[in-house]
């Protein structure tokens, strides 16, 4: 009696539980948010935020940037539960850490998080794009 008791509940939450929908592919992720979001936070010095509106910006940029790295993570879009899943949480801590950095006004801390958001690509890039690491590497060596 027991055993049913708990099977009906498992089935209950799985019943209850979300479906996702992905709609743009990882490309279309990567070119809609990710690229520009993290480049607003990579290159905030250009034109800093002077005005509550701009800090307002800056905070859904870094939100956004955290929110694509989950969107990676999707059924659909994961490539593999390991690296891909680690190399994605590289992404959503570092805009998670620019959120909290923006919230805060805090323009040196946003500033020291270019490496973190930087890493958060080139690690996955170079995990999972073939050419991208020997691009690197010709870069490097020129």
């Amino acid at each position: 009696m027991r055993a049913i008791g708990l099977l009906l509940l498992a089935c209950a939450a799985i019943a209850q539980a979300p479906s996702y929908q992905p709609v743009g592919s990882v490309d279309q992720i990567m070119l809609a948010m990710s690229y520009p979001l993290s480049d607003a936070l990579l290159y905030v010095e250009r034109d800093p935020p002077k005005t509550d509106k701009d800090w307002t910006t800056l905070q859904y940029d870094a939100m956004m940037l955290a929110e694509s790295g989950n969107l990676l993570m999707m059924p659909g879009r994961a490539r593999d539960q390991e690296r891909w899943i680690q190399d994605a949480k590289l992404m959503v801590d570092a805009g998670a850490a620019a959120l909290k950095a923006a919230r805060a006004r805090d323009m040196q801390a946003i500033l020291d998080l270019n490496d973190q958001i930087v890493t958060s690509c080139v690690t996955c890039h170079e995990d999972y794009r073939p050419s991208y690491r020997r691009r690197r590497q010709q870069q490097n060596a020129k």
